[in-house]
């Protein structure tokens, strides 16, 4: 198993822009919590958040596919790697639709990450701790806010994860909150 501080060298040897790790420090806490929830390995589903667009920055018009080979020859666990290669589904041409609750998990919370970025960016204080689920959800009707965010694919939870839209943004709003020093929100 890798650890944290060895793939977030490799994040950040690989990875430059200030906001895409910030983006994957998000992806992680979010991810983690989730484990939680699920009683799952906590580190494992951390590791695939905090990687998970690791070649993004370098390789827009292969991601993930650079990664995905730097990860197999790493010898990455399998579960990290499927997870990548399904947060891409629908992405890039050829990978698999998420099947466990760990690929759907990052799957959907890749998006919802963005979303509630976006939304504590419209605070006067542009702070986590300002943002309510009420205040993303009102923004999240909003079709011209943030519109690259996937709100379909953030949807998923429901059905794929069984946990109800405003409960996963609870989720994930709680878990970013956590990390909002790093996130400088």
């Amino acid at each position: 198993m890798i650890k944290r501080i060895d793939a977030l060298h490799l994040l950040h040897e690989n990875m430059q822009s200030v906001n895409l790790r910030k983006h994957c420090y998000a992806v992680e806490a979010v991810m983690k919590s989730l484990a939680v929830r699920f009683d799952e390995d906590e580190d494992l589903w951390g590791i695939a958040g905090l990687v998970h667009d690791l070649d993004y920055e370098k390789y827009p018009e292969k991601h993930p596919l650079i990664e995905i080979e730097m990860f197999e020859k790493k010898g990455f666990p399998k579960e990290v790697i499927d997870a990548i290669k399904a947060h891409a589904w629908g992405y890039r041409e050829g990978l698999p639709e998420p099947k466990t609750k760990m690929e759907w998990s990052l799957y959907c919370c890749d998006e919802l990450t963005g979303l509630i970025v976006a939304v504590a960016l419209t605070r006067p204080d542009k702070k986590l701790a300002s943002v309510e689920l009420k205040s993303i959800k009102k923004k999240w009707k909003e079709k011209s806010f943030a519109k690259g965010v996937n709100r379909e694919q953030i949807g998923k939870c429901k059905e794929k994860l069984g946990i109800e839209l405003d409960d996963f943004i609870q989720i994930a709003l709680k878990a970013m909150t956590g990390i909002a020093d790093e996130l400088g929100l």
